[in-house]
């Protein structure tokens, strides 16, 4: 027997001591993971999608074309992308302009450059909508 126990007290394990919901670990950790939750739903929520703008490049005067600029305008015609292309022969039948766009109406302006110099610029009203593809066509009629 050791000196603190009393001769006939019963050999009983002690009571364990009571769980208090406000030393739970979890709950110092709480903190930490609701900064992370929030942030993760701001940065997914501020994402600005990947689009891909598609001109179909119809008409005969498309053959003579040997340089194409395109400017994409916001409403408030801010330049929100630009973009330079030269072709040795003929432009291919689709030009493709991957951009981060919301939705919303948008402007594209071309400037086109063939063997006989510059055409007059082109603006073209466009509307992005939920789809990641946004397809238009451009006709050019044949210079004489």
């Amino acid at each position: 027997m050791s000196a603190e126990q009393e001769p006939g007290a019963p050999n009983e394990p002690a009571p364990p001591p009571a769980r208090d919901w406000r030393r739970h670990p979890l709950l110092r950790r709480l903190p930490v993971l609701v900064l992370v939750v929030v942030g993760f739903a701001l940065w997914d929520w501020t994402k600005v999608p990947e689009r891909e703008l598609v001109w179909n490049l119809d008409g005969p005067g498309w053959a003579g074309v040997r340089g194409l600029e395109v400017q994409v305008l916001d409403a408030q015609d801010a330049l929100l992308k630009r973009e330079e292309r030269f072709f040795s022969g003929p432009p291919p039948s689709q030009l493709v302009v991957p951009l981060q766009l919301r939705e919303g109406h948008y402007r594209a302006r071309f400037f086109l450059r063939t063997d006989a110099g510059t055409l007059p610029p082109r603006l073209e009203p466009f509307t992005v909508g939920p789809e990641p593809r946004v397809e238009h066509s451009l006709y050019l009629s044949a210079r004489r």
